[in-house]
């Protein structure tokens, strides 16, 4: 009969102090493991959940964003016209024409710049997006000098509050009104009417044009026909993919380095279980002889000390994986490396990362009681006797 898992248990709880400061150690470096794959996962979420696949967005061959794209207006009246694109009610294109530039703002309280997307809308821009709500105010007048804010936007940059005034392609524009695009990308973005900001800008395309697919459209031939048309070099692409590849890079940067800070801590708390460990081992021989001399194996002591050292991993585990489910509360901003702007988005905290953590925790459990485990079970009765 192998020894209850219970003894293990009773085994940790004696020692409060030491079980408290090693799992403390271990709740510290599942918490960082977490916060970086919850980082990671909400600036994926924040950009693919921008995207829809029912969209599709078209830009100027070999660009990565609409910042770097252009598309003459020859070319967007063509496209228009597909018959794969959706109609509306009155049989209108559901399409819009957009354009996308970089301004400086600077930031509240701290008065730092950074790079906002100024986004130029049409009229069925809005109609596009149904995750994009208006929170207050009203939208921009098309030929008027007037804008709205993203929520975040307006949260966290200098004169982008409501009634405020934003000066940039050398006019004072109005902030008339609040999106809320909930907590996509479009919050960190400025609208305004796109045939007014092209003025301003000296702009004689548009950065991209984005349509909804007609139900049952086939998109690889559309797909294909458009990028093979001489007169067209314009590439097309699902939104929903497009705003993919754009969180991969940061995505993948925050995933390595926060993945290579927490190999660095492990090390120290795998050392701290292991001390906490030999420690355990060391204060019970006698203990270890009475269980041999009863009758257990060698395997069965192997386990009980295997079985405490993991639940100490379990313990910091969860401790760590509850500390970092606050984290959700928080909103932070960071440069898209793609588009050059500031993007806020939070952190997110799915199953799998739950799951993640967990096994990261077993495992710096496991890693560090393995050699007391191993040492535990090699002590001999006699050995043990002596030691009593």
């Amino acid at each position: 009969m192998p020894i209850p898992i219970y003894y293990s248990w009773r085994n940790l709880a004696t020692r409060r102090l030491t079980t408290a400061l090693t799992s403390g150690g271990m709740a510290l470096v599942v918490f960082v493991f977490a916060a970086a794959l919850m980082l990671a996962a909400g600036l994926e979420k924040t950009l693919v959940d921008t995207g829809s696949e029912d969209n599709v967005i078209c830009i100027r061959k070999g660009a990565a964003t609409e910042v770097q794209s252009g598309v003459e207006r020859d070319q967007a009246a063509a496209i228009e016209t597909a018959p794969e694109v959706a109609l509306d009610g009155s049989g209108t294109p559901l399409a819009a024409k957009e354009l996308m530039v970089l301004i400086n703002l600077r930031k509240r309280g701290s008065g730092k710049p950074a790079n906002v997307i100024i986004r130029g809308v049409g009229p069925r821009s809005l109609a596009l997006r149904p995750q994009v709500k208006l929170a207050a105010g009203r939208m921009a007048r098309p030929g008027a000098s007037e804008v709205v804010a993203g929520k975040s936007v307006a949260e966290r940059f200098e004169g982008a509050r409501l009634g405020e005034s934003l000066r940039f392609g050398q006019r004072e524009w109005r902030i008339v009104g609040i999106i809320d695009a909930a907590k996509t990308g479009f919050d960190s973005e400025i609208w305004g009417d796109a045939e007014q900001l092209m003025q301003a800008f000296r702009r004689q395309a548009y950065s991209s044009m984005l349509f909804r697919l007609a139900p049952g459209a086939d998109f690889a031939a559309l797909k294909a026909r458009i990028e093979t048309d001489p007169r067209l070099t314009c590439e097309i692409k699902r939104e929903a993919d497009y705003y993919r590849e754009q969180s991969e890079t940061l995505a993948k940067f925050l995933r390595v380095l926060g993945v290579s800070l927490t190999a660095v801590f492990s090390l120290g708390a795998i050392i701290g279980a292991m001390i906490t460990m030999h420690s355990a081992v060391a204060n019970r021989i006698p203990e270890i002889g009475a269980l041999r001399a009863l009758g257990f194996q060698r395997s069965d002591i192997l386990t009980a000390f295997l079985a405490e050292a993991l639940l100490l991993g379990l313990l910091g585990a969860v401790l760590g994986l509850g500390l970092a489910c606050f984290l959700q509360l928080l909103t932070i901003s960071t440069m898209n490396f793609q588009t050059f702007s500031e993007l806020a988005f939070g952190f997110s905290l799915s199953p799998a990362i739950a799951l993640e953590s967990l096994a990261f925790g077993l495992f710096m459990g496991l890693a560090g009681g393995l050699a007391p485990s191993v040492r535990a079970c090699r002590i001999s009765v006699v050995e043990a006797l002596r030691a009593s």
